[in-house]
């Protein structure tokens, strides 16, 4: 059960649509049981049930030619460039697939099947239980003022920070509005969520009524 069904040098028609059924099923059975956690469009799930096929299909027609595999790992840097920066859900999901496709690439289809539909539940109980989730984390805000170029804006809201604030800290600055204004960022926690209100209200009286945003914190490529 856990051999490849390629036991020789060459791949029969036959050997290779059973490869391709069992890869394309396990595929769109770890598709569903994914999109219950993973918050997507659906063309991403439809690319993701059929990934493990077509990396297995390459891993096959590659049969063990190095010159041939550097290639093909060169098109896959490609088209990773060409594609739009993913959440980490989506990549790790993406990485399981292209995992399983090399096993069943290489015909071991029991192992590809528990590749895909292990991860599966894993992702999905690990996801239900209540680990990796801590309170004062999930408090963090990031805070986003817009201010005048002509704000002098080193501690400029200190006194509103102290008043509101239980901690805060310096996420950056940057020009905004064709060199007219600047953004500061703040890791900020409240004192009391309830009073995020009067905290903007506060802020607006010393920005010149500018944008101001209180966002979820996530720990940054570029939040600025």
């Amino acid at each position: 059960m856990f051999d490849t069904i390629y036991n020789s040098g060459t791949v029969s028609a036959s050997q290779f649509f059973i490869m391709a059924a069992a890869s394309i099923a396990a595929g769109f059975v770890y598709a569903f049981i994914i999109s219950f956690r993973i918050r997507a469009k659906k063309r991403f799930f439809i690319v993701t049930a059929v990934v493990p096929f077509i990396v297995s299909a390459v891993i096959t027609f590659v049969s063990g030619n190095i010159g041939a595999g550097v290639a093909v790992g060169g098109a896959f840097s490609l088209i990773r460039f060409r594609s739009a920066p993913g959440s980490a859900d989506e990549i790790s999901s993406l990485l399981i697939a292209m995992g399983s496709g090399i096993a069943f690439g290489m015909g071991y289809i029991a192992y590809g099947v528990i590749i895909l539909i292990g991860m599966a539940v894993i992702f999905l109980v690990l996801s239900l239980l209540p680990i990796f989730e801590h309170k004062s984390m999930s408090e963090e805000k990031l805070l986003r003022i817009t201010i005048p170029e002509s704000l002098e804006y080193s501690g400029a809201f200190d006194d509103t920070f102290r008043h509101f604030l239980k901690s805060y800290e310096n996420a950056g600055v940057k020009t905004t509005g064709m060199g007219s204004m600047f953004r500061l960022s703040f890791k900020i926690v409240m004192k009391d969520p309830a009073e995020e209100k009067e905290f903007i209200d506060e802020l607006r009286t010393k920005n010149g009524n500018l944008e101001i945003a209180v966002l979820p914190y996530t720990e940054p490529s570029n939040q600025l």
